[in-house]
C-alpha cells in the first residue's frame, strides 16, 4: 500500500486492461449491430462494415492497448535496471 500512495507502483495497466476489455465488447457489438443492419438490406457495404468491425476493431484496439503497456514495461525495466546499478555500486564500495 506504501508503494501504491508513493506512485512507485502502477495502476494504470491494470486499468489499460480493463478498458481493453471493454473496447472489445464495444467492437463486438458495433460489429453485430452493423451485421444485423445490413443483413435487411440490398447494399452489403454495411453487412461487410459490420464483418470488418467486428474482426479489425478487436485487433485494433489489443495494439493500441500494447502500445500504452509498452511505456510501462520501459519504466519497469529501467527501474530494474536503475537498482541493480545501486547494487553493484554499493558492492564495489
Amino acid at each position: 500500500m506504501k508503494d501504491l500512495l508513493a506512485f512507485r507502483t502502477m495502476v494504470t495497466p491494470v486499468i489499460i486492461q480493463i478498458l481493453f476489455w471493454l473496447g472489445v465488447l464495444f467492437c463486438i457489438g458495433l460489429g453485430l449491430a452493423f451485421i444485423g443492419a445490413g443483413a435487411g438490406m440490398e447494399d452489403s457495404r454495411t453487412l461487410w462494415t459490420g464483418v470488418a468491425v467486428l474482426v479489425l476493431g478487436p485487433l485494433g484496439v489489443r495494439i493500441y492497448c500494447e502500445i500504452l503497456i509498452i511505456f510501462f514495461r520501459i519504466n519497469e525495466t529501467l527501474t530494474e535496471i536503475k537498482h541493480l546499478m545501486e547494487e553493484r555500486r554499493q558492492g564495489t564500495s
